[in-house]
């Protein structure tokens, strides 16, 4: 067990650690993240390997170009949230919380978790993890991230 870190600011928010906090203990979440005023909340749609602008009803070709293996959609998904985040004025750093959801965990979570920690360089948002019975938007997609960022205050 090591000592409890005081609280650390990354971009909008403090990381918190609390009790039982190990730093010999590799985790792609930390426990508790705080915005900190005068933020402001951003809430990313659903990030997939799939195009991000797509009709609905959704049409199947639309998806065919679509990478059908994990690091190719997690390529994709992280890029499309590069572009989200960007447009609300955000960094990778301002990422609080990832809900990440999977079609099939234990064959993909390995390799989300390795891009997601290279993509992030050090941040570690709070997240979670659910396994999912299939995506909605094409039944190839392996997995899906729901993303709040706290972003800059406009006057910052």
């Amino acid at each position: 067990m090591s000592q409890i870190p005081p609280p650390r600011r990354v971009g909008q928010a403090d990381v918190i650690h609390h009790e039982g906090f190990d730093a010999g203990i590799v985790s792609p979440f930390v426990p508790a993240i705080r915005v900190v005023s005068p933020a402001r909340l951003v809430f990313i749609s659903g990030v997939t390997g799939a195009p991000v602008y797509h009709d609905h009803p959704h049409v199947a070709e639309v998806f065919d170009a679509m990478p059908t293996d994990a690091a190719g959609q997690v390529r994709n998904a992280f890029d499309h949230l590069d572009q989200a985040l960007a447009a609300a004025g955000c960094g990778r750093q301002d990422v609080v919380n990832m809900i990440r959801f999977f079609a099939d965990v234990e064959a993909d979570q390995d390799v989300v978790n390795a891009h997601q920690a290279a993509w992030f360089g050090g941040h570690i948002p709070t997240s979670t993890t659910v396994q999912v019975v299939r995506l909605a938007t094409d039944a190839r997609l392996r997995f899906e991230f729901h993303v709040v960022a706290a972003a800059p205050a406009e006057d910052a």
